[in-house]
Parts: structure tokens; C-alpha cells; sequence
């Protein structure tokens, strides 16, 4: 297993690390992701540090608490041979305290956290999304407590937007509140928007990308493929609202050439997928998830080996989109104006 640094941090984390939305199954969107339970999820986590895969990420509304719960079980007696995720900032109640990224919400969150997990820190604590209702100077100060106590040794973003990771390492270098290390994201073959203002940020800035949803919202897995009903098991009969969304045909154009691809290098098409986003810059580490041992050695399979130029390009080719404005006059001039840092080989901080 390859180890990188994540963004200017002296944190390696693996290639590839472990999403436990799978776990407990609590709730109408994580019970159809699925129902695993404390004896499968120490199978599951034996799995993977067999492998090298050493960090797992969860958060506090995942199952109602319950995915923190049994990883904590999981990974009970082996603690210092893991990395502990978890995000916070999502709703979890109806209260008013009970959402958002407030001193009170960041406090009661984190204590809560370690409870469910079992533990006195965890090693990388992220905020789930933006809270427009808080300023940033109380969130960064919260956070250099929880650092400074002992109780969290990294912090991170989620689905920020450009100009709010900016403008939070700006406030955190201005008063020397530590900084953000990662931002985890949603990017796949079929969803690239990453590509246009977050990666040259996370590569100018060194943060590094935590890669969600690797697989498309599972629609990468190559179970769903053109002219074909989608499987009656799928959970996207239940779920495609909750996440990304892609048009048909660009979805099916992908997988055409996804299995040629696997055909031709003899891995599995979510394999494929996984290797080309592996490989992109300023990805720091990506995260698969499974229901099952099968589906967790399958996606295990991604790294060890490389995709060649020529697959690469093809890859690129097909998934490719044109950016909005402002980002594609400055694409199509990217051969004579050089507007962002070159991101070639950058895959975390160096």
C-alpha cells in the first residue's frame, strides 16, 4: 500500500482508506447502504490492515451515531494501529444546537464522538460542510482548543467551496489557529467539477483530497451498463436522490470504455475507476466502502498496479465536460496563459 502526506501535514495516510457508511444501517438513506454489524466490521477492518489500509472514516450522522459505534468495537484493542476519521456539522437533531459548526455544536459533537468511538482523540476531525451562520474565527478558535487539549490531533474540511477553505486558511494563518490539512470531496470519472477551482486550490495551498463516493454514487460498479434495466438490488433505485447526479449517456459512454479498459488489463471495471482517481493530482487518499468482504477485496484490487498513458488518455477523453464560467476561458487558454500552479505529479504536499 502506497502511503502519501496529506497536504502541507507530516500525516500519511493510505492510497486507499475505508468509508463506514456501510456500517449499522440506521436511518432510510444509510440502511440501504448497508447493515453491518460489529462482527463483520472486525472482519472487514482485519481486511484492510492486512492490506496496509489503516485509516477508516465515519461521522456523527452516519446511522444516528451508530457507524461510529461499531467501528469503535472494530477497531477496539488496536487502537494505535489506526487513523480515526470523523466529520461533523451535519444535523443530528431538531434542536438549534444541533446542526452547524458552533463552539457549543464543535464541543458536544467531539465528546460525543469519542464516546460512540471508544477513544480520547481522534486523528482527524473534519467539518461536514460550511455553516454560513457561524463566523470562522469561533470555528478555527474551538478547533485550536479541541487541538490543544489533546482531543483532536488534525483538522480537515468537507464540501466547502473555494472561496470558504480560502478564506479560513487566511483567518487561521492570521491568528495562528491550526489548518485545515484536507478537504474531502466528491470526484469520480462522472463527476470532475472538482477539477476547476478546488484542485488548483488544494495544490497551490497544499491541502489534500479525501476522495467520497469514488465510484460515482455507485454507478461505477459495472453493474449498470447501457441497454441493460438497472439491477433490481441496486440501491440507486432508492437512493440517486440524495446524491450527484449524471445524464444517461455520459454515464453509459464512461462505462463503454471502463470495460473495454478492464477487458483489456484484466481488472474489474470499479478497479479501473479507482486507479484512474488515484492517480490525480492532490489526491492524498481514496475512500471505498463495502457491504461485504467480496465487494471490499474487489475494490482493494485498484492499487499495486498503474493504468497505462494510452488508458489514462482514453479515460480523460470520454469523462472530460467543459468547465462554466469563469473557469473555461481559461482552460482553453491554458497552453499560452498559465493561471493556475502546474498540478502534474502533485499528490499531497511534497
Amino acid at each position: 500500500m502506497e502511503y502519501r502526506r496529506v497536504g502541507d501535514s507530516g500525516l500519511h495516510v493510505p492510497l486507499l482508506s475505508f468509508g463506514t457508511g456501510t456500517f449499522a444501517g440506521v436511518g432510510p438513506l444509510f440502511s440501504e447502504w448497508g447493515h453491518v454489524g460489529p462482527e463483520e466490521a472486525r472482519r472487514l477492518v482485519d481486511i484492510c490492515l492486512d492490506a496496509g489500509v489503516t485509516m477508516f472514516d465515519t461521522a456523527d450522522v452516519y446511522s444516528q451515531g451508530e457507524s461510529e459505534r461499531v467501528l469503535g468495537a472494530a477497531i477496539r484493542g488496536r487502537r494505535d494501529r489506526v487513523i480515526v476519521s470523523t466529520k461533523i456539522g451535519l444535523p443530528v437533531g431538531e434542536g438549534p444546537n444541533d446542526a452547524g459548526s458552533s463552539r457549543s455544536r464543535l464541543i458536544a459533537g467531539t465528546e460525543n464522538a469519542l464516546r460512540r468511538l471508544g477513544t480520547d482523540y481522534v486523528d482527524l476531525l473534519q467539518l461536514h460542510a460550511f455553516d454560513a451562520g457561524t463566523s470562522i474565527e469561533e470555528v478555527l478558535s474551538t478547533l485550536d482548543t479541541l487541538v490543544r487539549t489533546g482531543k483532536v490531533r488534525y483538522v480537515g474540511v468537507s464540501n466547502f467551496a473555494g472561496w470558504q477553505l480560502m478564506k479560513s486558511l487566511a483567518i487561521a494563518y492570521q491568528y495562528g489557529y491550526p489548518r485545515y490539512v484536507s478537504h474531502q470531496v466528491y470526484y469520480s470519472l462522472v463527476g470532475r467539477d472538482y477539477e476547476w477551482e478546488l484542485m488548483p486550490l488544494g495544490a497551490d495551498q497544499r491541502v489534500g483530497a479525501l476522495i467520497w463516493s469514488p465510484l460515482g454514487w455507485g454507478r461505477l460498479t459495472g453493474k449498470v451498463r447501457r441497454g441493460s434495466q438497472l439491477p433490481v438490488d441496486s440501491r440507486l433505485h432508492r437512493t440517486a436522490q440524495y446524491g450527484p447526479s449524471v445524464e444517461d449517456e455520459r454515464l453509459f459512454s464512461i462505462v463503454d470504455v471502463l470495460e473495454a479498459i478492464a477487458k483489456e488489463t484484466g481488472m474489474s471495471v470499479p478497479q479501473v475507476a479507482l486507479n484512474w482517481l488515484s492517480n490525480r493530482p492532490t489526491v492524498a487518499s481514496v475512500i471505498i466502502g463495502a457491504r461485504n468482504e467480496q465487494q471490499l477485496r474487489d475494490n482493494l484490487g485498484a492499487v499495486g498496479w498503474t493504468l497505462s498513458g494510452e488508458h489514462k488518455a482514453r479515460l480523460d477523453a470520454i469523462s472530460a465536460t467543459t468547465p462554466p464560467y469563469p473557469y473555461f476561458p481559461y482552460h482553453r487558454q491554458e497552453g499560452f496563459v498559465r493561471v493556475n500552479p502546474p498540478l502534474v505529479g502533485l499528490v499531497g504536499a511534497r
